[in-house]
Formats: C-alpha cells, sequence, structure tokens
C-alpha cells in the first residue's frame, strides 16, 4: 500500500498508487505522489513517467474519512496543500507524464490527470467532480483543461461524470482501450515519447507549459480558498457529514 515507483521500459518510470479500497489517499498520500513523481522527473535516464493504479479505480479523491476524524482543520489544511503539491509535481514534471486511468477518477483524481501531458483511459472509466456533494470545492481549474467551459459547469454544479469515450470525443484521452489492455496501452504511448531526445523532450515541457493560458497553480490555489471559507461557515461539515448514508443530496 502506497507509492511505488518503477523501471518497466528504458526511459520510462512507473509511479502507481495504491490506497486500499478506492484510491482515497490520505495527506501523506498526496505529498508521497508529489515525491515520486518529482524524483522521476529529475532522474536524467527518464524521458516520460506514466502515472497508474492499482486497485478498482484509479482515484477517488480525499480521504473524506480522515477530514471526519480531525475535529481541527489541521487535516484539510494537509489536504489542501497535499492535492496542490501532487497536481502541481505532475504540472511541473521535467518530462511529459501520461496518466493511465481505470475506473473512477473523481476529486482529486481530476486534479492529477488535468495537469498530465497525456490521458490513455480504460473503457470502464469515468471523470467527475463530486466536491458539492462532498462539502468541498475545488479542482475547477483541472477539469475545464478536459471539457469545453459549460460542460464543465454543469458537471461541476451537479457532480455528475463523463465517460472516458465522451472525454476522448472531446480530444482530452488520448485513447480509450479494454481495462486489461490499459498499462500496456499507456506504456506504449510513453515508449513513443521516450523514444526522443531527453533534452529536447525537457525543453519542450518547459516551454508548453511556458505557454498555457492559466496559471493552473495559482487558479488551484484560489478555488481552495472558498473550499476553505465553507469549512469555517460550517457549510462544508453539514454536507459532508451526509457522506455515505443513505439519501444523502
Amino acid at each position: 500500500m502506497g507509492v511505488c515507483t518503477s523501471r518497466p521500459t528504458a526511459g520510462v518510470a512507473l509511479v502507481t498508487v495504491d490506497f486500499p479500497p478506492v484510491n482515497a489517499l490520505p495527506v501523506k498520500g498526496w505529498y508521497a505522489l508529489a515525491d515520486a513523481v518529482r524524483a522521476a522527473g529529475r532522474d536524467p535516464g527518464v524521458r516520460c513517467v506514466v502515472l497508474a493504479a492499482e486497485g478498482r479505480g484509479f482515484n477517488a479523491g480525499v480521504d473524506i474519512k480522515e477530514l471526519q476524524r480531525d475535529p481541527g482543520h489541521t487535516s484539510l489544511i494537509g489536504a489542501n496543500s497535499g492535492c496542490a503539491e501532487a497536481f502541481a509535481a505532475v504540472y511541473e514534471c521535467e518530462v511529459p507524464v501520461v496518466a493511465a486511468v481505470a475506473g473512477h477518477c473523481l476529486g482529486g483524481g481530476i486534479g492529477l490527470v488535468g495537469n498530465a501531458d497525456a490521458i490513455v483511459a480504460a473503457e470502464d472509466a469515468v471523470f467527475g467532480l463530486p466536491e458539492l456533494d462532498r462539502g468541498a470545492l475545488g479542482a475547477a481549474t483541472h477539469l475545464a483543461r478536459l471539457v469545453p467551459q459549460h460542460l464543465m459547469r454543469t458537471l461541476y454544479y451537479t457532480s455528475r461524470t463523463a465517460t472516458a469515450a465522451e472525454l476522448h470525443a472531446h480530444g482530452s484521452v488520448w485513447k480509450v482501450v479494454p481495462r486489461p489492455g490499459l498499462l500496456d496501452a499507456a506504456l506504449a504511448l510513453a515508449g513513443e515519447i521516450a523514444a526522443k531526445d531527453g533534452s529536447l523532450l525537457r525543453l519542450a515541457k518547459a516551454a508548453l507549459n511556458g505557454i498555457d493560458p492559466v496559471d493552473v497553480r495559482r487558479s488551484y490555489r484560489f478555488e481552495q480558498g472558498f473550499t476553505f471559507e465553507a469549512n469555517l461557515s460550517g457549510v462544508a461539515d453539514r454536507v459532508r457529514d451526509t457522506f455515505g448514508k443513505e439519501n444523502s443530496p
């Protein structure tokens, strides 16, 4: 359980997340993921990183139960900072990052894939931000990188999800494959990228980040301010207390 890094093929680092049962990451998990991605990107032998997950789904966001066990705001502040660091680590990774997504990709998962350079998804993958049903806000910055603006708003307000096929139609998912072939497909794309000159790839990553129209780190941190405001006002706890209960909104 946790985050591990392997080297399945030349020039490719595979960072795998495993926090059973649904990959809802605790505070320490977000920081561990950030550290692993940054370390892989700094490795001169790595020219592409694949981000994947074990278990039922890619990522279920923040561990809500960890927040509920904390009577103060320590866990919330830790989750906010940890998510910001993990998302930034993917975006700022010195080499391209390919996300291999199966099953649910929710909440913080959107922050990760929205900041990735490419996404390969299994046919059963679903993407969404159930934040309004969880007493939180955030990652609209990253969902807006996956779907058009009005669809992003509708998905955000309704907490609905989009399928891998739908995101493929919008051009944000590179390829949709049967779940058993997901990792092979992601590694194949990563291998094609890793075949390029490593120094030039790093320059290309920096150049593409430099022409982005939105500062994703600043934009996400702005969103998180409203998450904290919702907690201070008590509305977040009121909504969060319905999590996992029948007839929750």
